[in-house]
């Protein structure tokens, strides 16, 4: 399901979207007639779309469905039938918010099951890969994202203090194109360590938004340092079933305070380069982490789940 060694040709991205049923959460599957099968909603991404850009926008074509995406539930790839191509579809859980199914050139039937259900209701095996990987923990989680900053160019450069060094044009770049991805997971608040180019780095999500900036110097590798617990004590007070917060920190933070989380949640955790612009999507049940999908500053994605 998720091997890194298999390269596509035909990229595309999709959702297991849910809601709470009465015994549990109901799984929502969709009829397409052109190929007579019973799948998640999924569609190619268009030119220049991210995965998670595209996941929110095709399950808000075929089924008329508003969602926020939660884990990341990793990706399949498969053969087309009749070409010399590979497709990988990216999937994420989405919990539905309020709306309505309407008929869409695509998809003619929704229909929700149940998760002791859905696996029989299903046309194919990849799609019931991605229904194990949901049941593997609680279907709602909290979200919190955690952002490193985007480029600010070389602090040797910068004639003041390190502080006040500000994102370098690419940084900029970096910075818009962040938003509409830290969206698409209900991103609702946001929170910077006291680095100018942090502060930066978020003001475009926090215009989107219209809120301001929470300014949190233990989120910055001075303030971490000298006071870790405290800083690490702060991050899980932030932790909340009503908001996404979005935080942004260094690179000498984000590292080690994924990695607390980690061995506190006891999931096993791989390196990532956490570059410029990169961001963690945590998903957490109450306080312990259950999931640290790493989004790289293409916004490519990896995936751990415990």
């Amino acid at each position: 399901m998720h091997d890194p060694r298999v390269r596509a040709n035909i990229y595309a991205a999709g959702a297991l979207v849910w809601r709470a049923g009465g015994a549990g959460p109901e799984i929502a599957v969709v009829h397409r007639p052109k190929y007579g099968d019973w799948s998640l909603p999924k569609g190619k991404l268009d030119p220049g779309e991210t995965p998670i850009v595209a996941a929110v926008r095709e399950v808000g074509e075929e089924t008329g469905l508003p969602v926020t995406l939660g884990r990341f539930l990793g990706h399949i790839t498969y053969p087309i039938p009749g070409h010399r191509q590979l497709k990988r579809v990216y999937y994420w859980a989405a919990e539905a918010s309020d709306g309505e199914f309407a008929v869409n050139a695509e998809v003619d039937q929704l229909r929700w099951y149940p998760l002791d259900e859905v696996m029989d209701q299903l046309s194919y095996p990849m799609d019931r890969q991605v229904v194990r990987m949901f049941a593997r923990v609680p279907a709602r989680t909290s979200t919190v994202l955690l952002v490193r900053h985007a480029k600010a160019g070389k602090r040797a450069r910068f004639d003041g203090p390190d502080e006040q060094r500000p994102l370098e044009p690419a940084g900029y770049k970096q910075a818009q194109a962040l938003t509409p991805n830290l969206l698409a997971f209900g991103a609702s608040e946001v929170h910077s360590a006291d680095p100018l180019r942090c502060i930066q780095t978020v003001t475009p999500l926090a215009d989107a938004l219209n809120v301001e900036i929470n300014c949190e110097p233990m989120f910055s590798e001075k303030g971490y340092d000298s006071a870790k617990d405290a800083a690490r004590q702060r991050f899980l007070s932030l932790v909340t079933d009503r908001d996404v917060p979005v935080v942004c920190s260094q690179g000498g933070v984000i590292p080690d305070l994924v990695q607390w989380l980690a061995e506190r949640g006891g999931l096993s955790v791989p390196p990532a380069r956490n570059r410029k612009g990169s961001v963690w999507a945590l998903s957490f049940t109450g306080d312990r982490l259950v999931a640290a999908d790493h989004l790289d500053r293409t916004l490519t994605t990896g995936f751990v789940t415990g």
